[in-house]
């Protein structure tokens, strides 16, 4: 009984590109033995062809940089035994020779009380340069009173109390900073400023009112003088009616 060998693809040289497929790959190694060296290069040139055929919706397939990036594909397809020109104005790089880019260093964040955010930490820094007086507590005050506008956002279920936060404040600062005493409740500032808001929101709605009516104003009464200009023309028309 005659028996057929089956040649399996886990048994063939892993693929370096599958995006081409093995066929590609087949006729690069086919290339590499052809001679003469014309015969060779025009080889190469078609196989680039049908590796352009293989991306029909790529956008960039008529760019000079995807027919650069094919050729380097070629080259490292053949392992770059493959003995052809590529066309001028193409660079044929190894990875390995490619400059990368040095490594993006991780951000500095806070590490301490982090629900606070990195904005707390810039400010309370601020703070302690400045010199001492009625500014840096005023300051001191306007911090607490964002802390703990942030602590309430993440801990709505809560209650957040002006000591924890003047608490958090000191450790913040190692020390540095602290509420001046007889400082005013930390919701009031918050309080004020939202009242300011819904102040100007107001004025702003009363002067679009305001237009608003005298735009209508002017409009009753040119539609009440239309009405009376009429009236006769109007009158007359009733008048025959009754005729």
């Amino acid at each position: 009984m005659n028996s057929v060998k089956i040649e399996y693809n886990t048994e063939k040289p892993p693929v370096r590109y599958p995006e081409y497929g093995r066929a590609i790959q087949e006729m690069v190694e086919h290339a590499k033995t052809l001679e003469p060296r014309q015969l060779r290069q025009k080889t190469a040139e078609s196989i680039i062809g049908l590796m352009i055929m293989l991306s029909p919706n790529n956008p960039n397939r008529n760019m000079d940089d995807f027919r650069e990036k094919l050729w380097n594909h070629l080259f490292a397809i053949a392992n770059y035994e493959l003995d052809v020109d590529a066309p001028a104005g193409i660079n044929i790089v190894k990875p390995e020779e490619k400059p990368r880019p040095e490594p993006l260093g991780y951000p500095n964040s806070a590490t301490r009380m982090r629900h606070y955010g990195n904005s707390v930490h810039a400010l309370i820094q601020k703070a302690i340069e400045m010199p001492e007086g009625s500014k840096r507590e005023g300051f001191v005050e306007v911090i607490a009173s964002y802390m703990k506008l942030a602590y309430k956002t993440w801990n709505k279920e809560h209650y957040v109390s002006d000591d924890i936060v003047k608490e958090d404040l000191e450790i913040l600062s190692n020390g540095q900073l602290s509420l001046h005493e007889g400082y005013e409740s930390l919701d009031k500032l918050a309080a004020g400023a939202g009242r300011l808001d819904k102040e100007k929101s107001s004025g702003r709605q009363r002067n679009r009112g305001g237009g608003g009516k005298n735009t209508k104003g002017g409009g009753n009464h040119k539609r009440n003088r239309n009405n009376n200009s009429n009236g006769g023309s109007g009158g007359g028309y009733n008048k025959r009616r009754k005729r």
